[in-house]
């Protein structure tokens, strides 16, 4: 455990994805605690788990931690932070990578619009917020967004306004666009951290911090050793336009 947690890390990363899921732990009393988890995709495309760390909620403090760990562990540069857009966790990241820039997840944006819109708006109402950011340029996108906030203003004018309010939701554009579907979301750790989760239940509960410990580490190394060779979708096309994006040769 405290190796992979000590381990040094690679100058440059294009993307970190910073995501928490919650599992049973015992401390006195069983309780869900949030596992802070960082997977990074290097220029070669090939994933990793950065770091981890586990306590009883999600805060941007904690995360801010996670970063400065990340640094202190040889992390020089991080061209995209991707996030779902906990309160305060920009400024965290601007704090300890100040050249980084973030984008905010579309599909979980996409999941709080549908809690605030009626059932019979819901299904249109997301398939107009869809064309926002799967358009085929950031022009197109701006476009779409004009007309999404046009269209749902008068009904909904919380969800239109705190669109319009957001500056990360055009961010992925700025890359290239074979790696856009992979940075325009969390999915790639939300799906990981489901499968950890998921395997997680077959334990009865775990006992004490360091039984969470070793299984958390052991479903990461399985993970590093699955994906150091395999470049992830559609950053093999973008390898010489991502290395272009990075201040340090």
């Amino acid at each position: 455990v405290e190796a992979f947690k000590a381990r040094p890390l690679d100058a440059r990363y294009v993307c970190v994805y910073l995501d928490a899921t919650y599992i049973s732990l015992k401390r006195e009393t069983v309780s869900k605690e949030a596992v802070y988890i960082a997977v990074g995709i290097r220029e070669d495309g090939s994933k990793e788990v950065l770091a981890y760390t586990v306590a009883p909620t999600e805060s941007a403090f904690v995360w801010e931690e996670v970063l400065v760990d990340l640094k202190e562990r040889g992390v020089e540069e991080v061209l995209l932070f991707i996030s779902d857009g906990l309160k305060g966790i920009t400024d965290r990241i601007f704090s300890v990578f100040p050249d980084a820039k973030y984008q905010a997840c579309c599909v979980h944006l996409s999941r709080g619009i549908a809690h605030k819109v009626r059932v019979t708006d819901r299904k249109e109402i997301l398939d107009d917020f869809k064309s926002v950011y799967r358009a085929e340029s950031r022009e197109q996108g701006e476009e779409a967004l004009t007309a999404f906030v046009d269209k749902w203003k008068t009904a909904y004018p919380k969800v239109t306004k705190s669109l319009e309010a957001n500056p990360f939701i055009f961010t992925f554009y700025n890359f290239p666009k074979s790696i856009w579907r992979s940075i325009y979301s969390t999915n790639l750790i939300e799906s990981f951290n489901k499968k950890v989760k998921k395997y997680s239940k077959r334990k009865e509960q775990f006992p004490n911090e360091d039984s969470l410990d070793r299984f958390l580490v052991s479903q990461f190394e399985i993970y590093n050793q699955n994906f150091s060779t395999r470049c992830h979708i559609g950053f093999d096309q973008a390898r010489a336009e991502l290395a272009e994006m990075f201040k340090q040769a």
